[in-house]
């Protein structure tokens, strides 16, 4: 015996006999639990597992038999003992009972030194088999734990591989440097690098029109695709969240141009989509806003010793967020901060200077300071050359912005590919959308309204000017309003 008094539930319904046996195993040094039902029989078993049964059979309601059958289809409590203790003296009850799974069978009126000798010997027996099935499965898991460690091994790489699927091999180096092994919470470090927010326009009425299944063929299609562009520009992205992408773009230097140059690509790579869109189910073309911006961000893991993830946090992450959301107010497709235009520009500017060559030139967008009156002029389209022209884009300055939660305001810029087919026309009507800019930084609203409108005329498209046209209007409406009162 252990140390432990095994625990006996009895179940009777004649509370006599309840008594009696209560009586007769405490003074054996036994624990008692007793159920004048089948139903408190199974609800006691179930809250404190006993290490055996004495079972009635005859009872009301639920006899032993029901009882016995509900226990060996308990997976926690089908390996507990039993022990039939009735008036049932019949070859058929006794069949049954073995037929149950029954460790005993023993007949009411029953001897008192057999029932404790059979009780003692069942206990023993369980205890044994306990012993012996626990060490046996402890040998299995030594052994399991040898071919575990040598297939672990073997499986290293594929595993590494596997793992990256879901933290990338940048975050892997800053939060694991001394192999997976050496993940913890707080592995973190503090560098530059630029942030890019995807998302997708009206994903959620899409996703209403179709059947769950659809959306996630099409999202997981669309997302490779964006992958291929982010990866392929020295990226990486840190987290899906839902139809949005959080890419990353940390490489000394470029990272800046690497995040602009791929979002570029994910725009045409999004045109090559769309062109197939049909087999997946949508009737209209799929339209993403990205946000690009350029700032210090903590790299790390984040979160619980229980549950953490790797992530980027910082100013950086938020600004790139807010000028994704900006995309919707203004219809671009891409908005990025003048911090990312400067970095990409000193990267280029460096590269020319080391090569030296006349292939590789940056157009500087003049970013000085007009002193007659007070206007920045960015809105000078600027051509990156390369050697691919896929990569080719221009950009022009839109507005200066405080993005919500920020205190500063910050200059912003459309970034457009020189492929797309609404490039020749801004190009067409650049001298008019300076003109109209330096009118509304100046606060001549009625200029600025002509220079927008003639630019409508000749390109309706622009969502930038149709967004300046409601902007004048809007002033020069209030303007009226002060002057009537």
């Amino acid at each position: 015996m252990s140390n432990k008094s095994p625990c006996i539930l009895l179940v009777d319904d004649e509370p006599a006999n309840l008594i009696l046996l209560e009586e007769l195993l405490q003074l054996q040094g036994y624990v008692t639990v007793s159920a004048p039902s089948g139903d408190e029989a199974l609800e006691m078993a179930r809250l404190s597992r006993p290490d055996l049964i004495l079972l009635d059979i005859m009872m009301p309601e639920m006899d032993g038999f029901d009882v016995c059958d509900r226990l060996r289809k308990d997976t926690a409590l089908q390996t507990v003992p039993i022990i039939f203790l009735t008036a049932l003296d019949d070859d058929t009850s006794r069949l049954k009972g073995l037929e149950m799974m029954a460790d005993d069978y023993l007949t009411k009126p029953f001897n008192s030194r057999l029932l404790l000798a059979k009780v003692e010997s069942i206990l023993q027996l369980s205890k044994m088999r306990s012993q012996a099935v626990s060490s046996e499965i402890n040998q299995q898991v030594k052994e399991q734990s040898k071919r575990q460690i040598v297939a672990a091994w073997e499986a290293n790489e594929s595993l590494s591989e596997k793992f990256q699927l879901f933290v990338p091999e940048q975050l892997l180096e800053r939060i694991a440097p001394k192999g997976i092994e050496s993940i913890q919470l707080g592995n973190v470090t503090e560098e530059e690098l630029t942030i890019l927010f995807c998302d997708i326009r009206g994903f959620t009425a899409i996703a209403e029109s179709q059947e769950a299944r659809e959306t996630f063929e099409w999202l997981n299609a669309f997302f490779t695709k964006m992958n291929d562009c982010i990866n392929t520009h020295s990226g990486f992205i840190d987290k899906y969240l839902g139809d949005a992408i959080m890419a990353v773009f940390d490489q000394p230097s470029s990272h800046a141009r690497d995040a602009i140059e791929a979002a570029v690509a994910m725009q045409e790579s999004l045109d090559d989509f769309n062109a197939i869109r049909h087999q997946y189910n949508l009737q209209s073309p799929v339209n993403i806003g990205i946000g690009i911006h350029t700032g210090i961000g903590m790299i790390g893991t984040l979160g619980s010793d229980r549950r953490m993830d790797s992530t980027v946090i910082g100013d950086v992450v938020n600004t790139a967020s807010r000028l994704e959301n900006l995309t919707k107010i203004y219809g671009c497709q891409i908005i990025i901060s003048e911090e990312a235009i400067v970095h990409a520009r000193e990267f280029i500017n460096d590269m020319n200077i080391q090569s030296n060559s006349k292939e590789n030139i940056l157009l500087k967008c003049d970013l000085e300071m007009e002193t007659e009156n007070n206007f920045i002029s960015r809105a000078q389209p600027t051509l990156l050359h390369s050697h691919s022209l896929s990569n080719n884009y221009y950009y022009r300055w839109i507005d200066r912005v405080t993005p919500r939660g920020k205190q500063q305001a910050i200059e912003i810029y459309e970034v457009w590919a020189a492929s797309n087919p609404a490039s020749e026309a801004k190009q067409l009507t650049q001298a008019l959308f300076d003109k109209a800019m330096q009118g509304w930084q100046a606060e001549r609203f009625v200029a600025a309204l002509g220079y927008f409108q003639q630019i409508a005329e000749q390109n309706p498209a622009d969502t930038v000017v149709t967004f300046y046209i409601q902007r004048c209007q809007e002033r020069l409406d209030l303007i009226a309003v002060n002057i009537n009162t």
